[in-house]
């Protein structure tokens, strides 16, 4: 079984679309999800969803960690034509994961009380960001 999530984003931050994944995996039985992001400047991550302070918290400290290109830090950068967000973005997509594989148990995530699946922006633009999903059981 396959499909595709599309999660429109407006800038860096977490989208959860944990609900989404939900309504497509409920019914389904056992087995294991594996979620793709096509895209190389963005990523996937299984986070806590209960307390917003946490993505800020993260956003935040992904920027600190690799600054736009307009930052001297970054002056050694050489792919800058698509603007200053554009390489730290595929940076950060290069460290954190764009896939995830998640076990199903009577069609339902096997996610902890306060884990949610998230697509990460690393972009400042918004964005529309294709999630390929497959679910074998």
């Amino acid at each position: 079984m396959q499909t595709t999530f599309t999660i429109a984003t407006k800038g860096p931050g977490l989208y959860e679309f944990t609900p989404d994944v939900l309504r497509w995996t409920t019914g389904q039985g056992d087995g294991l999800l594996t979620l793709f992001i096509r895209h190389t400047s963005a990523s996937l991550l299984v986070m806590e969803n209960a307390d917003p302070e946490v993505q800020t918290d993260l956003t935040n400290d992904l920027h600190r960690l690799v600054p736009p290109t307009t930052d001297p830090a970054m002056a050694h950068l050489t792919h800058t034509y698509e603007g200053p967000d554009d390489m730290p973005a595929h940076i950060k997509a290069a460290l954190l994961p764009v896939s995830l594989s998640i076990p199903v148990a009577d069609g339902r995530p096997c996610l902890g009380t306060w884990q949610g699946i998230f697509v990460v922006e690393h972009r400042t633009a918004p964005h529309r960001r294709e999630i390929a999903a497959h679910f074998a059981g």
